[in-house]
Protein backbone atom coordinates (compact mmCIF):
# COMPACT_ATOMS: atom_id res chain seq x y z
CA UNK A 1 0.00 0.00 0.00
CA UNK A 2 2.81 2.47 0.69
CA UNK A 3 4.12 2.04 -2.85
CA UNK A 4 0.84 2.54 -4.68
CA UNK A 5 -0.07 6.01 -3.30
CA UNK A 6 2.98 7.94 -4.53
CA UNK A 7 2.56 6.45 -7.99
CA UNK A 8 -1.05 7.53 -8.09
CA UNK A 9 -0.10 11.07 -7.09
CA UNK A 10 2.55 11.28 -9.78
CA UNK A 11 0.15 10.14 -12.43
CA UNK A 12 -2.39 12.75 -11.36
CA UNK A 13 0.26 15.47 -11.57
CA UNK A 14 1.15 14.49 -15.12
CA UNK A 15 -2.48 14.40 -16.23
CA UNK A 16 -3.16 17.78 -14.56
CA UNK A 17 -0.17 19.36 -16.23
CA UNK A 18 -1.40 18.19 -19.61
CA UNK A 19 -4.85 19.57 -18.92
CA UNK A 20 -3.45 22.94 -17.79
CA UNK A 21 -1.65 23.85 -20.94
CA UNK A 22 0.41 21.09 -22.08
CA UNK A 23 0.42 20.36 -25.79
CA UNK A 24 -0.32 22.64 -28.81
CA UNK A 25 -2.67 25.72 -28.28
CA UNK A 26 -6.05 25.81 -30.10
CA UNK A 27 -6.21 27.58 -33.52
CA UNK A 28 -7.98 31.03 -33.18
CA UNK A 29 -11.07 31.69 -35.38
CA UNK A 30 -10.64 34.59 -38.02
CA UNK A 31 -13.40 36.76 -39.59
CA UNK A 32 -15.77 35.11 -41.96
CA UNK A 33 -14.84 36.29 -45.51
CA UNK A 34 -18.42 36.07 -46.68
CA UNK A 35 -19.70 38.21 -43.78
CA UNK A 36 -16.97 40.81 -44.37
CA UNK A 37 -17.83 41.06 -48.07
CA UNK A 38 -21.50 41.41 -47.26
CA UNK A 39 -20.78 44.21 -44.76
CA UNK A 40 -18.60 46.03 -47.27
CA UNK A 41 -21.27 45.71 -49.96
CA UNK A 42 -23.90 47.04 -47.58
CA UNK A 43 -21.68 49.98 -46.66
CA UNK A 44 -21.13 50.74 -50.35
CA UNK A 45 -24.88 50.66 -50.94
CA UNK A 46 -25.35 53.18 -48.14
CA UNK A 47 -22.67 55.44 -49.64
CA UNK A 48 -24.22 55.12 -53.08
CA UNK A 49 -27.67 55.96 -51.68
CA UNK A 50 -26.28 59.03 -49.89
CA UNK A 51 -24.52 60.12 -53.08
CA UNK A 52 -27.72 59.72 -55.11
CA UNK A 53 -29.72 61.70 -52.58
CA UNK A 54 -27.08 64.44 -52.58
CA UNK A 55 -27.10 64.52 -56.37
CA UNK A 56 -30.88 64.87 -56.34
CA UNK A 57 -30.68 67.69 -53.78
CA UNK A 58 -28.00 69.45 -55.85
CA UNK A 59 -30.09 69.07 -58.99
CA UNK A 60 -33.17 70.46 -57.24
CA UNK A 61 -31.13 73.37 -55.88
CA UNK A 62 -29.81 74.18 -59.36
CA UNK A 63 -33.32 74.01 -60.77
CA UNK A 64 -34.62 76.34 -58.06
CA UNK A 65 -31.79 78.75 -58.84
CA UNK A 66 -32.59 78.58 -62.55
CA UNK A 67 -36.28 79.23 -61.91
CA UNK A 68 -35.47 82.11 -59.55
CA UNK A 69 -33.07 83.64 -62.08
CA UNK A 70 -35.71 83.36 -64.81
CA UNK A 71 -38.33 84.95 -62.57
CA UNK A 72 -35.93 87.76 -61.68
CA UNK A 73 -35.20 88.32 -65.36
CA UNK A 74 -38.89 88.39 -66.22
CA UNK A 75 -39.58 90.85 -63.39
CA UNK A 76 -36.72 93.05 -64.57
CA UNK A 77 -38.02 92.93 -68.15
CA UNK A 78 -41.51 93.75 -66.93
CA UNK A 79 -40.25 96.69 -64.87
CA UNK A 80 -38.27 97.96 -67.85
CA UNK A 81 -41.38 97.78 -70.01
CA UNK A 82 -43.38 99.64 -67.36
CA UNK A 83 -40.70 102.33 -67.03
CA UNK A 84 -40.44 102.77 -70.78
CA UNK A 85 -44.20 103.03 -71.17
CA UNK A 86 -44.44 105.47 -68.27
CA UNK A 87 -41.74 107.63 -69.85
CA UNK A 88 -43.62 107.66 -73.16
CA UNK A 89 -46.79 108.75 -71.39
CA UNK A 90 -44.93 111.48 -69.54
CA UNK A 91 -43.48 112.75 -72.79
CA UNK A 92 -46.92 112.79 -74.40
CA UNK A 93 -48.34 114.71 -71.45
CA UNK A 94 -45.53 117.25 -71.60
CA UNK A 95 -46.33 118.33 -75.17
CA UNK A 96 -47.29 121.99 -75.07
CA UNK A 97 -50.17 123.77 -76.76
CA UNK A 98 -49.71 127.27 -78.14
CA UNK A 99 -51.97 130.29 -78.63
CA UNK A 100 -52.39 133.19 -80.99
CA UNK A 101 -51.49 136.67 -79.87
CA UNK A 102 -53.76 137.93 -77.10
CA UNK A 103 -55.99 134.87 -77.44
CA UNK A 104 -56.92 132.06 -75.06
CA UNK A 105 -59.03 129.83 -77.28
CA UNK A 106 -57.68 126.39 -78.21
CA UNK A 107 -56.59 126.35 -81.84
CA UNK A 108 -57.79 123.48 -84.07
CA UNK A 109 -54.28 122.15 -84.50
CA UNK A 110 -53.71 122.04 -80.75
CA UNK A 111 -56.99 120.25 -80.10
CA UNK A 112 -55.35 117.05 -81.33
CA UNK A 113 -52.64 117.48 -78.69
CA UNK A 114 -55.30 117.85 -76.00
CA UNK A 115 -57.14 114.81 -77.35
CA UNK A 116 -54.02 112.69 -76.70
CA UNK A 117 -53.86 114.02 -73.15
CA UNK A 118 -57.56 113.27 -72.77
CA UNK A 119 -56.98 109.62 -73.73
CA UNK A 120 -54.09 109.37 -71.29
CA UNK A 121 -56.19 110.77 -68.44
CA UNK A 122 -58.97 108.32 -69.28
CA UNK A 123 -56.54 105.38 -69.29
CA UNK A 124 -54.97 106.43 -65.97
CA UNK A 125 -57.78 107.34 -63.56
CA UNK A 126 -55.40 108.14 -60.68
CA UNK A 127 -53.41 110.63 -62.73
CA UNK A 128 -53.70 114.32 -61.85
CA UNK A 129 -52.11 117.18 -63.74
CA UNK A 130 -51.51 120.90 -63.57
CA UNK A 131 -51.86 123.27 -66.52
CA UNK A 132 -49.75 126.43 -66.40
CA UNK A 133 -50.46 129.30 -68.80
CA UNK A 134 -47.70 131.52 -70.21
CA UNK A 135 -47.55 134.68 -72.30
CA UNK A 136 -45.07 136.59 -74.39
CA UNK A 137 -43.49 139.77 -73.11
CA UNK A 138 -45.99 142.20 -74.57
CA UNK A 139 -48.57 143.65 -72.22
CA UNK A 140 -48.48 144.49 -68.54
CA UNK A 141 -47.62 141.96 -65.86
CA UNK A 142 -51.18 142.03 -64.51
CA UNK A 143 -52.73 141.57 -67.94
CA UNK A 144 -50.42 138.71 -68.83
CA UNK A 145 -51.05 136.92 -65.54
CA UNK A 146 -54.78 137.06 -66.26
CA UNK A 147 -54.25 135.99 -69.88
CA UNK A 148 -52.06 133.06 -68.80
CA UNK A 149 -54.77 131.98 -66.39
CA UNK A 150 -57.39 132.10 -69.15
CA UNK A 151 -55.16 129.96 -71.35
CA UNK A 152 -54.72 127.36 -68.62
CA UNK A 153 -58.47 127.32 -67.96
CA UNK A 154 -59.15 126.88 -71.67
CA UNK A 155 -57.14 123.65 -71.75
CA UNK A 156 -58.76 122.45 -68.55
CA UNK A 157 -62.23 123.20 -69.87
CA UNK A 158 -61.48 121.29 -73.07
CA UNK A 159 -60.63 118.20 -71.00
CA UNK A 160 -63.42 118.50 -68.43
CA UNK A 161 -66.04 119.08 -71.14
CA UNK A 162 -65.06 115.62 -72.41
CA UNK A 163 -65.51 113.81 -69.12
CA UNK A 164 -62.41 114.41 -67.00
CA UNK A 165 -63.25 115.38 -63.42
CA UNK A 166 -62.36 118.96 -62.58
CA UNK A 167 -60.64 117.82 -59.38
CA UNK A 168 -57.98 116.07 -61.46
CA UNK A 169 -56.75 119.27 -63.11
CA UNK A 170 -55.36 122.34 -61.39
CA UNK A 171 -54.37 125.55 -63.17
CA UNK A 172 -51.89 128.34 -62.63
CA UNK A 173 -50.41 131.27 -64.54
CA UNK A 174 -46.85 132.49 -64.88
CA UNK A 175 -47.71 135.37 -67.19
CA UNK A 176 -44.55 136.46 -69.00
CA UNK A 177 -42.19 135.48 -66.16
CA UNK A 178 -40.85 132.25 -67.66
CA UNK A 179 -40.28 132.62 -71.37
CA UNK A 180 -39.37 129.48 -73.26
CA UNK A 181 -37.50 131.38 -75.97
CA UNK A 182 -35.57 134.64 -75.76
CA UNK A 183 -35.95 137.41 -78.30
CA UNK A 184 -38.40 140.13 -79.18
CA UNK A 185 -39.76 138.67 -82.39
CA UNK A 186 -42.66 136.52 -83.49
CA UNK A 187 -40.55 133.34 -83.55
CA UNK A 188 -39.86 133.72 -79.81
CA UNK A 189 -43.27 135.15 -78.92
CA UNK A 190 -45.06 132.29 -80.66
CA UNK A 191 -43.23 129.74 -78.47
CA UNK A 192 -43.86 131.70 -75.29
CA UNK A 193 -47.63 131.89 -75.75
CA UNK A 194 -48.28 128.42 -74.39
CA UNK A 195 -49.75 126.02 -71.86
CA UNK A 196 -47.44 123.60 -70.09
CA UNK A 197 -48.61 120.37 -68.45
CA UNK A 198 -47.08 118.65 -65.40
CA UNK A 199 -48.04 115.67 -63.27
CA UNK A 200 -49.08 116.41 -59.69
CA UNK A 201 -49.87 112.84 -58.58
CA UNK A 202 -50.46 109.32 -59.85
CA UNK A 203 -47.62 109.37 -62.32
CA UNK A 204 -45.42 106.56 -61.01
CA UNK A 205 -46.86 103.92 -63.30
CA UNK A 206 -48.69 105.06 -66.41
CA UNK A 207 -50.42 103.22 -69.21
CA UNK A 208 -50.27 104.42 -72.77
CA UNK A 209 -53.77 104.20 -74.26
CA UNK A 210 -54.29 102.58 -77.63
CA UNK A 211 -54.41 105.36 -80.17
Amino acid sequence: MRHILPMSIGLAVVIGAAACGGGAPPTPLGPDPDSLAAAQAEAQQVRDSIAREQAIRDSLARERQRIQAEQDRQRADSLNVIREETNRVRQALAVRVNFDFDRSNVRPGDAAVLDRKLAILQANPNLRIQVTGHCDERGSDEYNLALGNRRALAAKRYLTDRGIAESRITTSSMGEERPLATGSNEAAWGQNRRDEFSITSGGDRLTMPGM
